[in-house]
């Protein structure tokens, strides 16, 4: 018996889920420079109405052919829109006009994947190996690392700001949207999948954006900003989620949003190139922990030869 295709299955799907993560990372670090440039709500509304108007063509046909399935399936869709396209994003959007962009993507990125694997263990029924639990712990201590910098007393000073908490309440939503990706109905396309949340998530932030304007923020088209709107709907929205959802269907819910703890690591390089931040011995030492976590957690993967 050939056993490489689920070989193949779980190498693409790293694969996948590290190209979504090196993207997504560049979105703490523009929610942080355009904070002062635009309201979080508006920034949110914009980046999906332009991922919408990206995938609108590509998934049209499907669309018309799965519209059946998807009117029958629009409870499931409301929720999967609210959690991974209103909530999570303009949680973090909210946060980087209170919090440092590498606060974002720490405690994000550290609290989604126990939200997630929590969750995929008690309604997935996803197993937890010793493997998969010595990534993780590995995964989180490089993040505590970081966290304390290097100092259990200043870890135990540690507290939340307003900011951290959006980021927190946007990585319990990106949670639930893992879990629920899963049971994607087997009837509705990849693409087609994304322009119905997409365009529903756009849908529900228009009143929000509408009551943001209303209530003093502005922002000014420009060039930059149309880059901005042109790089959070093309690449942090299309190329990403497909990358992610194909990631998740090839690995699991809990196996891949473990690689959600890669996003500070490529996070904190961006921060240092693009806004100047500082990195030391501490940032590289914890980002070789997460990695090796991920290496651990992912070992697990491997597929089980069976007797024919």
């Amino acid at each position: 018996m050939n056993h490489s295709h689920p070989k193949k299955d779980i190498y693409l799907g790293m694969v996948l889920a590290v190209i979504a993560t090196i993207i997504w990372s560049g979105n703490f670090i523009i929610s942080k420079a355009v904070s002062k440039e635009i309201g979080p709500v508006s920034l949110a509304f914009f980046r999906w109405l332009t991922a919408t108007i990206i995938i609108a063509p590509i998934a049209w046909n499907k669309s018309k052919t799965e519209w059946g399935i998807v009117f029958a399936s629009r409870k499931y869709l409301f929720w999967t829109s609210l959690t991974g396209i209103v909530l999570f994003n303009t949680c973090v959007y909210v946060a980087g006009h209170y919090t440092s962009a590498i606060n974002m993507a720490l405690i994000g990125t550290t609290s989604s994947p126990i939200f997630a694997t929590i969750m995929a263990v008690i309604f997935l029924k996803e197993k937890l190996n010793p493997e998969r639990i010595a990534g993780m712990v590995l995964c989180i201590a490089g993040i505590v690392l970081l966290l304390s910098k290097g100092n259990w007393e200043t870890l135990a000073a540690f507290r939340f700001s307003i900011g951290d908490l959006w980021v927190l309440s946007g990585a319990f939503a990106f949670a639930v949207y893992n879990i629920l990706v899963r049971k994607k109905p087997a009837g509705i396309s990849s693409i087609n999948f994304l322009f119905v949340i997409f365009f529903a998530g756009t849908l529900m932030l228009l009143p929000l954006f509408v009551l943001e304007l209303l209530l003093g923020s502005s922002f000014h088209f420009s060039w930059s900003m149309m880059g901005v709107f042109l790089y959070l709907g093309a690449g942090t929205s299309v190329v990403s989620f497909l990358c992610w959802n194909m990631a998740i269907q090839k690995l699991g819910a809990g196996r891949t949003v473990l690689f959600g703890n890669l996003i500070p690591v490529f996070s904190v390089l961006e921060a240092v190139w693009l806004l100047n931040e500082k990195i030391s011995t501490l940032h590289i030492s914890s980002g070789l922990m997460v990695i090796a976590g991920l290496l651990i957690a992912n070992r697990a993967a491997r597929p089980v030869k069976k007797m024919p």
